[in-house]
């Protein structure tokens, strides 16, 4: 006999509709999840998908609508009842308290654990769990959360979301899960989905990578402007068919055709470092892609590239280098400033007059800029935390493009870009190339690293291997990230 509970939805949504000011958010969304199930959710920056993930985790009340949790009405329950309907939420926005150690984080987010061993239980549960989901992984459980790559805190609070302690999870939303994985990470994880949910578990999984969608989902929801515009089995999906449904036109991939840079000046050279196969230097011109698994160093270095190059007193003018941040929260966005001064920040040299800043040339290049990157707000003028997680990651693409900057620094610049915005702005990137301008580029993305001119493959700190025109692929990038390793 089959219970209610394998039968009921897991969460159940009728009606929803929520709205910030004029802006409307939700527009009367209709959404179940079933036990034993991953429903892939998909749309374009601001379609909504942040918005119906806060009111199935009780932390938005809906102005219309019902929701429920099995069979139990939550109007009006917030977190806890999300919490007591099995819901468990892994932000875009990683949510761990940097302040304190990973055991401490788990203790808040699971209050069933108590006694006078909790730590030492809860670094046991951890660890266990990490190896689960990540076999292999080197994660230092006893550091403070601070102390951690944005990998490992991104693979930690997954870990911690799929812990049973007290009401085991039913429902696991993942939003933009591997965004801060490499490609092997990211397989581990989405293997891990699919043991949980043929074992009766079900996840919201949203994610701008449409290869993940359409290989761990059994369901997929399409969203655009607040409003559900396609539900059907995966099957009735192909990659084309579902970025149509978002409402952008398919661009064919096509690697740009090669460019003889060799007699181009060049932009930066390094010598090798101790124990690398291969010194680094970028042309004037050039698209150069750091590739390897998450961690080995290509953040570092572009850290150390962006000092060497940058005034620690006096900013230069015209600056040599921009950046673009991949953590925006931790090194990207002004959260208390508008949209425009987090824009208009990375040139106040050019906008200043007389030591003020010219507020008409300030606006017109906010306006150049929000419809250049296709911001989604009614106004520049509003918070940079209105935004989606994907529209600010734009601020910061038009941060860094609008200066002069001669060359531009990216630290996996994509998190949480819709599939539209990306090709976009793959073009950018492309033409600003072509008009001279200099690209080095840090992805976790293998479709993005096979976009470069050249790439340079890191290992344990170090680079291992150069790789340039139809050799810059996945088999490629791979084999050089594992080179030397033991069978």
């Amino acid at each position: 006999m089959i219970s209610e509970s394998e039968t009921c939805p897991v969460v159940s949504v009728r009606g929803v509709r929520v709205a910030f000011g004029a802006v409307t958010a939700l527009d009367g969304v209709d959404l179940d999840i079933h036990p034993g199930e991953t429903l892939g959710l998909v749309g374009h920056n601001g379609a909504g998908k942040s918005t119906i993930v806060n009111v199935i985790n009780g932390g938005l009340t809906p102005h219309q609508g019902s929701l429920a949790y099995g069979a139990v009405d939550a109007a009006g329950g917030g977190v806890s009842a999300a919490r007591a309907g099995g819901v468990r939420c892994v932000f875009q926005e990683l949510s761990l308290c940097p302040n304190l150690t990973v055991a401490e984080n788990i203790r808040l987010m699971h209050q069933g654990l108590t006694g006078v061993g909790w730590r030492r239980e809860a670094l046991s549960l951890i660890r266990a769990k990490l190896s689960e989901i990540f076999p292999g992984n080197r994660v230092d459980c006893a550091a403070t959360v601070a102390e951690l790559p944005i990998t490992e805190r991104q693979m930690v609070e997954i870990a911690i979301n799929f812990l049973s302690i007290g009401t085991p999870p039913r429902l696991v939303i993942l939003d933009e899960p591997t965004s801060s994985l490499d490609a092997a990470l990211a397989e581990q994880l989405m293997a891990h989905v699919r043991r949980y949910v043929a074992g009766g578990g079900s996840v919201l999984l949203i994610s701008h990578i449409l290869g993940e969608i359409l290989s761990t989902s059994t369901r997929i929801v399409v969203m655009k402007d607040g409003k559900v515009v396609a539900n059907r089995p995966v099957s009735g999906f192909s990659g084309k068919s579902l970025v149509e449904a978002m409402g952008s036109v398919v661009k064919e991939k096509v690697r740009a055709g090669a460019r003889d840079l060799s007699k181009a000046p060049l932009a930066v050279s390094l010598p090798a470092a101790a124990g690398a196969a291969t010194a680094f230097a970028a042309r004037r011109g050039e698209i150069v892609g750091l590739a390897g698994l998450g961690g080995h160093g290509q953040t570092d270095m572009l850290l150390s590239l962006f000092r060497s190059r940058s005034s620690s007193w006096l900013p230069k003018r015209p600056q040599e280098v921009a950046f673009v941040a991949g953590d925006r929260a931790l090194n990207g966005t002004f959260p208390l400033w508008s949209i425009l001064r987090n824009l208009s920040i990375g040139d106040l040299g050019a906008l200043s007059r007389l030591s003020t800043i010219a507020h008409g040339e300030e606006t017109a290049l906010g306006g150049e800029w929000k419809s250049r990157m296709a911001i989604r707000t009614p106004d520049m003028g509003n918070p940079i935390l209105s935004l989606s997680g994907g529209n600010q990651q734009k601020v910061l693409f038009a941060r860094a493009l609008a200066t002069p900057a001669a060359i531009v620094l990216m630290d996996d610049p994509m998190r949480g870009v819709d599939i539209g915005t990306k090709q976009d702005v793959y073009g950018i990137i492309r033409a600003e190339a072509e008009a001279g301008r200099t690209f080095i580029w840090y992805s976790t993305e293998m479709d993005e690293i096979c976009l470069c001119d050249r790439v340079y493959v890191f290992r344990d700190g170090v680079m291992v291997a150069e790789l340039t025109g139809d050799d810059i692929s996945e088999e490629r990038v791979l084999a050089a990230s594992f080179q030397g390793e033991a069978a």
